[in-house]
């Protein structure tokens, strides 16, 4: 074996084993490090962002980030699912709170976790009966519409890119490049289909007929929300629009995924007239603990933010899932 393949081949294990400490060590670390110094029980506080002169609150929450479970934490910057589901919570159950305004950017994620805060958000309008706006920032695609889908108002700015409607899987092959490098697959399963989009053989028209069902059943899910929580579209409609493509938010105005152009004050002011009053609009934070202190600092000495976009790259790139993503 000459010296690039020897290389190649060390370059290979490293990721592969990287990979797989990275993943236990920040797992063990954030769960040994919340128990110890307070975590996301510990609760929420209120931030005024705006004064109003009538009683009740407008609730402000923001969903940024690639939407999946387990990329928070105490010492994580980055999107929090449970914590943004108790804050969903929080609001709805707060009877102070008037409306809630979502600030929506994200490219999306799983479709799990894009359906949790989508059934969350539901449930605020239907069983509280609170409104909910949404505010879209820089981006709000696929699983980012998802969560935008059921709202009582949507704004947009003209260049925020939304769209992407679809699902999406994916894995790679590497078969021939093991084979290159003398690497071997020894696997033992059970069943025909158990190692079903494995990286170290070629997918079979078998696999990939299973595999588009599954896709099929998610993209029927993400059609169906879409029909519902825009009325003025047929199911025809959503579906020619959910091909995959992007939109700006100029064009999503135009074909009807939103409502109006605006930013988040335009957002705000737009609830503030449907209610027909002038509330306090608040945030909420998590409760000071001596683990955000920490994350805060860690935020500046050590880049974590950099370190929390790896983590959900490596987090995403475990397996094969179905995803509500939009990938540039």
């Amino acid at each position: 074996m000459n010296v690039k393949r020897w290389i190649a081949l060390g370059a290979v294990a490293l990721i592969i084993v990287a990979a797989g400490v990275f993943r236990f060590g920040t797992a063990a670390f954030q769960t040994d490090a919340e128990s110890f110094f307070g975590g996301e029980e510990d609760g929420m506080s209120e931030q005024l962002v705006e004064e109003g002169t009538d009683p009740g609150k407008i609730a402000v929450i923001h969903i940024e980030g690639v939407l999946q479970a387990g990329a928070g934490g105490a010492f994580g910057g980055g999107y929090n699912h449970e914590l943004l589901l108790d804050q969903l919570d929080h609001a709805a159950e707060d009877g102070q709170v008037d409306g809630i305004v979502l600030r929506v950017n994200t490219p999306g994620g799983g479709v799990v976790e894009s359906d949790e805060i989508h059934d969350k958000v539901v449930e605020v309008r239907e069983e509280f009966g609170k409104d909910v706006y949404v505010s879209m920032g820089a981006q709000a695609a696929s699983g980012g519409y998802y969560v935008a889908a059921p709202a009582d108002r949507i704004f947009a700015n003209g260049q925020t890119i939304t769209g992407s409607l679809g699902v999406i899987m994916q894995s790679f092959n590497v078969s021939e490049l093991a084979e290159d490098l003398g690497i071997s697959d020894q696997t033992i399963k059970s069943g025909e289909f158990k190692d079903i989009m494995s990286a170290t053989r070629e997918m079979t028209e078998e696999d990939e007929e299973i595999l588009q069902s599954i896709v099929d059943d998610a993209y029927s899910q993400f059609v169906g929300v879409i029909d519902e929580g825009r009325e003025d579209l047929s199911r025809s409609e959503v579906e020619e629009l959910a091909d995959g493509r992007i939109y700006t938010g100029g064009q999503a105005v135009e074909n009807g995924l939103v409502d109006d152009l605006g930013n988040m004050d335009d957002t705000i002011e737009a609830m503030k007239e449907n209610l027909g009053s002038n509330p306090n609009v608040i945030e909420y934070e998590q409760g000071f603990n001596f683990g955000s202190f920490v994350s805060v600092q860690m935020d500046n000495l050590f880049e974590q933010r950099k370190i929390n976009q790896l983590a959900s790259w490596l987090e995403l790139n475990q397996g094969p899932r179905l995803m509500y993503l939009y990938t540039d």
